[in-house]
């Protein structure tokens, strides 16, 4: 059977018309993602919402209302990678490294958060993630901590990311709480016209070794990031500069031991400090083989 002619180029002007969308949408999605950098005035507020099991001895997390100063750095800026480090302000100059997340286009590579400090190695394909950017997010000592694909949305003037994946607990809730072990997260990210905003509901679960869940609470998330001049957010960008070669050299060590796609799990401290103890007493200047061999040491084989 022969094609027609008009067909063929019906068909080619399809394809071409799609490839269009897709590297319009893509822009769009970077140019989001690329807007949560910045200086901000952060109001972090989180609240237990349902209790699951009917326990009168329960105690639930007390409201968490806490306010910050935060600098997000675009660290590294690629077509299908964007690295975002979250920089603390307390009180006037006093940095504290806060979290990091990276955004990659299509990636098929996750380390899923199991329970007590193991991750495992999941590969899906390349169709399950066509045009969706996956959002790894890394702790304090970018050791892993959670991560997630989904595709983001511009519709109705809005612009947003959701996804729904397993995480450690925080900080916030790891100090006071030991009746549960995983935070299951649905995270949305939206571009607001005042910054942007960070909206979670979080369900707190018990997971056993078999990776059986029961539910103990509900918790809901509320960060709201609003733009302020990048002037106040001077000495975030000063600590940054002085310290962003040996930073590098963690997140490239990382790297290689992400590049081993298996299951990884991690030691809760060595010499009895964690490892963000450990790198925090470092200088600017330590050198990668230093920092090389602080994190092998937390690396359980």
């Amino acid at each position: 059977m022969k094609i027609k002619p008009t067909c063929m180029i019906a068909s080619i002007m399809l394809v071409s018309s799609v490839l269009v969308g897709q590297e319009s949408n893509k822009k769009e999605d970077i140019k989001a993602i690329k807007a949560m950098c910045g200086c901000y005035e952060v109001k972090f507020n989180f609240t237990e919402t349902f209790q699951t099991e009917k326990d009168s001895t329960y105690k639930p997390s007390p409201t968490k209302i806490d306010y910050g100063l935060e600098w997000v750095e675009l660290v590294e800026d690629k077509s299908n990678k964007l690295v975002l480090q979250h920089l603390l302000i307390v009180g006037d100059d006093a940095i504290v490294k806060h979290w990091r997340q990276d955004w990659l286009y299509e990636n098929t590579d996750f380390y899923q958060f199991f329970k007590d400090k193991t991750w495992k190695f999941e590969k899906l394909n390349p169709k399950e993630v066509k045009g969706q950017w996956t959002q790894k997010v890394y702790q304090v000592d970018d050791s892993p901590r959670y991560e997630g694909t989904a595709s983001w949305i511009h519709a109705d003037g809005k612009h947003y990311w959701m996804n729904t994946t397993d995480a450690p607990l925080p900080r916030r809730e790891h100090t006071i709480r030991k009746d549960y072990n995983v935070l299951e997260r649905r995270n949305i990210h939206e571009i607001t016209d005042y910054g942007w905003l960070h909206e979670q509901d979080n369900r707190k679960i018990v997971r056993n070794d078999d990776g059986k869940d029961v539910e103990l609470a509900q918790e809901k998330g509320l960060d709201l990031y609003v733009k302020v001049e990048d002037s106040k957010c001077v000495a975030a960008q000063k600590y940054w500069k002085e310290n962003k070669v040996m930073w590098k050299n963690v997140r490239d060590k990382w790297e290689t031991i992400f590049n081993k796609n298996k299951d990884l799990t991690l030691e809760k401290s060595v010499d009895k400090k964690p490892l963000f103890m450990h790198l925090f007493d470092l200088k600017g200047s330590t050198p990668k083989a230093e920092t090389d061999k602080i994190i092998d040491s937390f690396i359980k084989e």
